[in-house]
């Protein structure tokens, strides 16, 4: 049986955009730093990342 599809971590620059909830969220201070963590995260938990706008990114286990 497949497991669900389920957002594992938020990655942003922004943190007054990002709400309490369910995954970790990881705030950057620039969109170079957003883009390595994201990369770094993605391959450290076997999840696809997903970009939500220019200033957050998403991890998405599927």
């Amino acid at each position: 049986m497949e497991q669900p599809t389920k957002i594992i971590a938020i990655i942003s620059t922004q943190d007054e955009t990002i709400k309490a909830g369910g995954a970790p969220v990881f705030v950057t201070r620039d969109r170079e730093t957003l883009q390595k963590v994201s990369t770094t995260l993605s391959r450290t938990l076997d999840a696809s990342v997903h970009e939500v706008d220019v200033n957050t990114m998403i991890l998405v286990a599927h």
